[in-house]
């Protein structure tokens, strides 16, 4: 009896856990190694992988735990996708870089793969080229009147979006494939949507909204990281006023924590990509509203290192006052007079204070540091002081990396632990804030281009700041 139920368990396991393999003929690549790989969220992991033989053969295996997309790399490290969804798969060709010569021989999902990224960009092409004639023929008064020919453009758009759209509705609900073409099509889509297609963007942005980051075909689709960015980057270029960009980035993000917060490890993963992307960009609005929305969520843990970054937008956020920095330590100061040298940034006399964290051992530090010395005259005939916090940890390190810089410069050798960078939750170098004679943070500036560019507008042209 316990022999013919561990029978049975075994043939369930070999269903359900599945073990199935991808072959073929590299004719090309003989003795050169081959590697399978796929997609966990935003990182990739090795499955497989083989020596291409004498003749060009190859095998590899993998099984239920990769489920989703893969790719395949050999030597030219040009990657070959692959639907891994538990069918066994054959491929026939020179080598993965000859695209021209790869054939799917065996593995049905596949050869939907293949066949729809052939087909689907050239529809795409024909589109296009469409919607270009579409546009002389109706705002070109040599064309305008020409009804014939329009109609004519109308119902061949209409027929290459049916064309497409049936090749995907007829896919088997089922299949691993059904989900990812028209995700990778919205993916894919972004670009010639916003500079082509403007009366596409509401429904393409809609789209995303309707992604799930908890589901693991996105998870393990390779798509993971493509989604976020081109959700964002629609939104950025949408064509709409700035206000209106940042309105519609916090409705997406409140959409995406929705499932998000039941699944923490994805939480941090999404969360911390997504704060990175919006800073990068410059939008501190919407970077500002996706950290408060996460650490007011109660219902989900996030890891420390994100938390510390994300505090700086709750704590540090415009209009707080920013801690009180008191200058002691290992302190250069060039152009004070040793007699009257402030004790504490609140007692510099100056309008403005910009306090920039940077160390020796930052690349991105030694190419900005050159930068505001350059500008340090300019700013400080305008009211605006500089102090540098260094999170050097090396004497020699330090001096070395001030000695040419015109204004105060302080380091205590603790680095991240020193104290004034937790107060100000610093966690990456350079981080500035500009500061007014009262401490109260009126920017965050990302870069020294963009606080130069809050010099001229506001102090030398004399325009009015913002409440």
């Amino acid at each position: 009896m316990f022999k013919n139920i561990y029978f049975l368990f075994l043939i369930f396991l070999s269903s359900w856990g599945f073990s199935q393999s991808i072959s073929g003929n590299l004719s090309l690549l003989t003795n050169q190694t081959v590697k399978l790989e796929g997609f966990n969220g935003l990182k990739t992991y090795p499955i497989a992988s083989t020596t291409i033989d004498e003749k060009g053969n190859f095998k590899l295996k993998y099984s239920q735990a990769d489920y989703g997309v893969g790719y395949l790399l050999s030597v030219d490290e040009k990657p070959l996708f692959v639907i891994l969804s538990g069918e066994d798969i054959e491929i026939v060709g020179e080598a993965l870089s000859y695209t021209e010569t790869i054939k799917i021989t065996k593995g049905q999902e596949n050869q939907w793969f293949e066949q729809y990224a052939q087909q689907h960009p050239r529809r795409e092409q024909a589109l296009s080229a469409w919607i270009y004639l579409e546009k002389i023929y109706t705002k070109d008064s040599l064309f305008a009147k020409q009804e014939k020919p329009n109609k004519a453009i109308q119902k061949e758009k209409q027929r290459i979006k049916n064309e497409d759209a049936y090749f995907l509705n007829a896919l088997p609900k089922d299949s691993y494939v059904s989900w990812f073409l028209p995700t990778r099509k919205l993916v894919s889509s972004v670009s010639t949507v916003a500079q082509y297609r403007s009366e596409d963007i509401p429904a393409t942005i809609a789209a995303f909204r309707v992604l799930d980051y908890t589901d693991a075909r996105l998870y393990k689709s390779g798509l993971f990281r493509d989604a976020i960015e081109a959700h964002f980057w629609l939104l950025e270029n949408s064509g709409k006023s700035l206000d209106s960009v940042f309105i519609e980035m916090q409705y997406s993000i409140d959409v995406m924590l929705e499932n998000l917060v039941f699944d923490e490890a994805k939480l941090n993963e999404v969360a911390d990509y997504l704060f990175e992307l919006l800073e990068r960009h410059s939008l501190h609005q919407a970077s500002e509203y996706l950290a408060l929305k996460i650490l007011n969520e109660v219902s989900c843990t996030i890891n420390s290192d994100l938390a510390k970054q994300l505090e700086t937008y709750r704590a540090m956020k415009k209009g707080n006052i920013a801690p009180d920095i008191v200058l002691k330590g290992d302190v250069i100061a060039p152009l004070y007079n040793p007699n009257n040298f402030p004790k504490k940034l609140s007692a510099i006399p100056a309008k403005y204070t910009v306090v920039v964290f940077a160390a020796s051992w930052c690349p991105k530090c030694k190419e900005e540091m050159p930068e505001i010395a350059k500008h340090h005259p300019k700013w400080k005939e305008n009211g605006v002081e500089v102090i540098l916090v260094s999170l050097d940890d090396n004497k020699e390190a330090y001096r070395n990396f001030v000695k040419d810089l015109p204004f105060i410069s302080i380091c205590d050798f603790k680095k991240w632990d020193s104290p004034i960078v937790n107060d100000y939750y610093v966690f990456g170098t350079p981080t500035m804030f500009l500061l007014d004679n009262q401490r109260k943070i009126l920017l965050r500036p990302n870069s020294v281009n963009q606080m130069d560019a809050w010099v001229d507008w506001f102090l030398v042209q004399g325009n009015p700041m913002p409440k």
